[in-house]
């Protein structure tokens, strides 16, 4: 790679990964002529990209930019077709063993919830139509959403200093694998997408919102690049790669970010429901879905029975059905999630994030901070949880 930066080989390496996966490059705001170089030239061979990155790894000392380089590693050897068990793949990429949770965590989170859904009829029941009588019409999701984004940054200014000149623009999208997508887009600006094909609650809405913007993804984006890449000149912070180790932290920032926020100024988001004319209890929707976060681990556990015990798509539908309590549409939704190359491994980035991020948090709003500013490592995360 001629005299290249180790940092500048990184983004090399990325960027020509996502040649051969569209999801890999999650945000590119490096120098344009690297990309433009990459682009230009034919897709490199992803056995020649893994043998890259691993002499890239002989050169790096213990850091952050080794961890990314061992995730890009992972990847490139995946889409080589490299044999590897699930397990293996996803600790590979992401630096966690996927554990399987005992149904019996779920459980509990059922009992809980048992009291907050009282009423005749099955859980899954109950749940669906505490869901439906608070559904965002269709046509009013983005105009919703849009008022969820402004009470999101407002709450988000009295917890951290945003950058000046940040926004985020919105957009509603159809055909995807996902409920909701930020695109961090360069110059403190995010590309906000929300699934338009699923329906969505209210209190789905909002906790889908602040996950994406404030102050979850754009919030961490839009501050590491005001204070890592222009202070700093950190070149390896304007490239976001989705099967590397930063995926678990990003994903636990934005998994907590609506606890944190809902914790502090509920009522500013209630007043949106009666405002849209949703009649809902907004503090019952928020407890509900709190106790759901710790069935977060169903998805896991689903990953592992479609990849690790080779259950067909049927049954798996059936465990989130009966677990995560998703209706029809939702669990075909995330077999749907599941099957993707980069997502079949990333789901681990969700529960394990949320679980490290809290304990590495205790509750100080100043360790939140250090989150969304400083380039933290899983392994810091997995000290600190004792894990």
């Amino acid at each position: 790679m001629g005299g290249d930066s180790h940092a500048e080989q990184y983004l090399r390496l990325g960027l020509q990964l996502g040649r051969h996966d569209d999801d890999v490059v999650d945000a590119y705001f490096g120098p344009p002529e690297l990309k433009a170089a990459v682009d230009a030239a034919d897709p490199v061979d992803p056995a020649r990209l893994a043998a890259s990155a691993d002499g890239l790894l002989n050169e790096l000392g213990d850091g952050w930019l080794r961890d990314q380089v061992s995730g890009v590693h992972a990847y490139a050897e995946v889409l080589a077709g490299a044999p590897r068990p699930y397990a293996e793949e996803v600790e590979a990429c992401y630096l966690l063993r996927p554990k399987r949770t005992d149904e019996a965590v779920f459980a509990e989170v059922h009992e809980r919830l048992e009291e907050l859904l009282p009423g005749a009829g099955a859980l899954a029941e109950r749940y669906d139509a505490y869901r439906k009588s608070a559904f965002v019409p269709r046509e009013r999701v983005e105009q919703v959403a849009g008022e969820v984004i402004e009470a999101a940054r407002r709450g988000t200014r009295e917890l951290v200093d945003l950058p000046d000149g940040e926004d985020v623009d919105l957009e509603i999208v159809h055909d995807v694998p996902w409920m909701g997508y930020c695109e961090y887009v360069g110059g403190l600006r995010s590309r906000i997408s929300i699934n338009g094909d699923l329906p969505l609650s209210f209190i789905d809405l909002v906790r889908l919102i602040i996950h994406e913007t404030y102050p979850g993804h754009h919030v961490e984006r839009c501050r590491k690049d005001e204070l890592l890449v222009r202070e700093r000149g950190l070149l390896e912070e304007t490239i976001v790669l989705l099967p590397t180790p930063q995926s678990v932290i990003a994903e636990g920032i934005a998994t907590i970010a609506p606890g944190i926020l809902l914790d502090r100024t509920p009522e500013a988001f209630a007043g949106l429901a009666a405002a849209a004319g949703i009649d809902m209890d907004f503090a019952r929707a928020v407890a509900i879905e709190s106790a759901l976060e710790d069935a977060g681990w169903v998805e896991l556990n689903a990953a592992h029975m479609l990849y690790t015990d080779g259950k067909g798509e049927d049954e798996v539908r059936a465990y989130f059905e009966r677990w995560a309590l998703l209706d029809a549409d939702l669990s075909a939704h995330a077999i749907r999630f599941l099957r993707g190359t980069t997502s079949r491994s990333y789901v681990i980035c969700y529960p394990a994030g949320r679980e490290l991020c809290t304990a590495y948090i205790a509750g100080d709003p100043a360790r939140f901070r250090w989150l969304l500013s400083e380039q933290v490592r899983v392994g810091e995360l997995v000290a600190a949880a004792g894990r």
